[in-house]
């Protein structure tokens, strides 16, 4: 399916790079000139990787934006000796943004929102802070709790089974396109296409099971919620109104529980803002960084 933002895309300069953070190499990409005026750090969500990240990107010319992927996805090996758990996670993009880009705004999405905020409680230093789709209450507790039961359940069975039967469920594509279906909202059958072929082609690019069930367990034991008390920064949240992992009920408190924030609503989306609705995403990312 060809991508619906492609032509954006290729108008912005990019190159690929690597940086020696916490004893491993992170992959990370920058889009956009080295002069920019703004930088921003974009952490992408859970089984994700920097290119799911792209469609907003493509709407922010004329601002840089890194995007490095996680340990144990996409190019990023895992960190050794490390269990995947947040405070590794926290730390690793607070050493990333200090060696890459010191002073960038940082942008999380869903389980990056969680990644960002904590890092960012624990003192990394950013001028603003940026979180779309965050996941704002316990996941286990969404709209779609017994889904996400179900998705423990899968993840577990992943970890526990023999290795090769546990790697095969994990990345079977059957099993993505159910998860693919049950985030999409859109009802633009080309629109479609495109979301299930980007999850078709980058939601199995995690290293093996054991960093993934890590990963997994993190961002259903954590929140934003336990981090906003204690960032001051001025912050944006970017919530949808159909998001099936966070109500738009908890995203409204969770604006509450920031020094200073903003919140942004977008209707009839769900838990796939990056694909579905971009460019009302980096609309409301600009204005707010116009406030600056």
């Amino acid at each position: 399916m060809p991508n619906p933002y492609a032509s954006q895309l290729a108008a912005i300069p990019v190159v690929r790079r690597e940086a020696s953070v916490l004893g491993g190499t992170t992959a990370y990409w920058v889009y956009g000139d080295d002069d920019a005026d703004t930088t921003i750090v974009a952490v992408h969500g859970f089984r994700g990787e920097h290119h799911g990240l792209e469609p907003v990107v493509a709407h922010l010319r004329g601002i840089q934006v890194i995007s490095p992927d996680l340990p144990g996805f996409g190019e990023t090996a895992p960190l050794a000796g490390r269990a995947h758990d947040l405070d590794t996670y926290a730390a690793w993009l607070h050493a990333f943004v200090e060696q890459v880009a010191p002073g960038a705004v940082v942008l999380g999405h869903s389980f990056g929102s969680i990644v960002s905020a904590a890092a960012v409680a624990g003192g990394l230093a950013t001028p603003r802070l940026i979180l779309v789709n965050p996941i704002g209450a316990p996941a286990l507790e969404g709209p779609r709790g017994i889904l996400t039961r179900l998705a423990v359940f899968y993840y577990l069975a992943g970890a526990r089974l023999p290795r090769p039967l546990g790697e095969h469920l994990l990345r079977n594509g059957l099993i993505v396109r159910v998860m693919s279906n049950a985030m999409a909202k859109t009802r633009d059958p080309a629109l479609r296409r495109f979301v299930h072929e980007q999850h078709d082609e980058y939601f199995s690019r995690f290293a093996d099971r054991d960093v993934l069930h890590e990963a997994f367990v993190t961002s259903v034991s954590h929140d934003v919620r336990e981090f906003a008390p204690r960032i001051a920064q001025p912050t944006l949240l970017i919530a949808a109104q159909k998001d099936d992992i966070t109500p738009i009920e908890a995203e409204r408190h969770l604006a509450t529980l920031f020094p200073d924030a903003e919140l942004v609503e977008i209707p009839e989306v769900g838990h796939l803002i990056h694909y579905e609705t971009p460019q009302v995403a980096a609309s409301a990312i600009r204005e707010f960084l116009a406030g600056e």
